[in-house]
């Protein structure tokens, strides 16, 4: 399990205009890396808009905000432009990035187990070290909880 303070892992992240970045690529910058269960749902597009609605501001602060699921590249594009999103989209079509992350996990819905992603941000400094981790994320409040946090940085 990653904890404050250890090196990011350095994964792969598909964007939706078939580019990708990873984050050795986002060296000398701070990253916002946000996983989530799945695009265009009611607690997903709500995070996705809040990080969206202080994008300026964390571009001020030198912070780049991905967010992560296994939604296929295209099924990210049209929620990014359904909604206006200003943040980027990562497709995790192999678990491998939640799987580095620890976000793949055991879950329980009416009685029934399941995988599926661990809604969870990690804050990643410029010098490529997990500088925070939020798990079971709640949704209200936390984008502006984790500006605060990059604005430390």
């Amino acid at each position: 399990m990653l904890k404050d303070g250890d090196k990011a892992p350095n994964v792969t992240l598909p964007l939706p205009d078939g580019s990708a970045t990873s984050i050795a690529d986002q060296a000398g910058k701070i990253l916002v890396l946000y996983f989530y269960p799945k695009d265009d749902t009611p607690g997903c597009t709500t995070e996705a808009k809040a990080f969206t609605a202080l994008a300026g501001e964390f571009a001020g602060a030198g912070a780049t905000i991905i967010g992560v699921s296994k939604d296929k590249p295209a099924r990210h594009q049209k929620f990014i432009d359904k909604y206006g999103l200003k943040v980027s989209l990562a497709s995790d079509s192999d678990d491998s990035i939640c799987e580095a992350y620890g976000t793949w996990i055991e879950k329980t819905l009416y009685g029934r187990n399941y995988m599926g992603i661990d809604r969870a941000t990690f804050l990643i400094g410029k010098d490529g070290r997990i500088a925070r981790i939020w798990r079971k994320v709640k949704v209200k409040g936390h984008a502006e909880e984790v500006l605060a946090a990059a604005q430390a940085l």
